[in-house]
């Protein structure tokens, strides 16, 4: 997110004001970002409890694909109406927190399972907070894609760390495959 977080919201398309907020989590007072962030992680263990985590993997895959494309898109037409990466706009936290779910679903293991995803998504919480190693040089990239990309990063980052917690807890890194 920039430093953007005064600008006054003007008159936007419904469509992408829906789309871009996060269905209007993004007008959460405070922290609309690690709200948005935290509903993900949610939703991510919902789908935990009814899927197989091949199952899971896939489709936790295709919703980072779609929601970062559909993402730049809606970012690109709210940075018209709102400024330049508005703090409302929150669409880029969900890929943030599903990136490093990608490899914490434990078969079997709901506990392992949702300590790894929310170790997942504090480290990107923080790691998007302070954009290190390239994050913020991210946001640069133009038409809605610098809003996407630095979370993108960030959750790839989280992911690494995801990675070596599983390592050193459990001297193997557990995949859907």
């Amino acid at each position: 997110m920039s430093d953007n977080n005064n600008h006054p919201l003007g008159e936007a398309p419904w469509f992408h004001v829906i789309l871009s907020t996060g269905f209007g989590i993004g007008f959460t007072p405070g922290a609309p970002g690690t709200a948005a962030a935290f509903l993900a992680l949610v939703l991510w263990y919902v789908m935990y409890l009814f899927m197989d985590v091949t199952t899971l993997f896939f489709v936790t895959l295709a919703l980072i694909a779609v929601t970062t494309v559909v993402g730049a898109w809606t970012s690109r037409v709210m940075e018209r109406y709102w400024g330049e990466d508005p703090r409302t706009v929150v669409i880029d936290e969900f890929i943030g927190s599903w990136i490093p779910a990608l490899l914490a679903a434990i078969p079997g293991d709901k506990v392992y399972t949702a300590v790894l995803a929310f170790i997942g998504f504090v480290a990107f919480r923080l790691i998007d907070i302070f954009k290190p190693l390239g994050c913020r040089r991210m946001e640069a990239v133009p038409d809605g894609w610098g809003v996407m990309l630095d979370d993108f990063l960030a959750g790839v980052y989280a992911l690494v760390i995801v990675v070596i917690v599983q390592l050193c807890y459990s001297g193997t890194v557990v995949t859907p495959f």
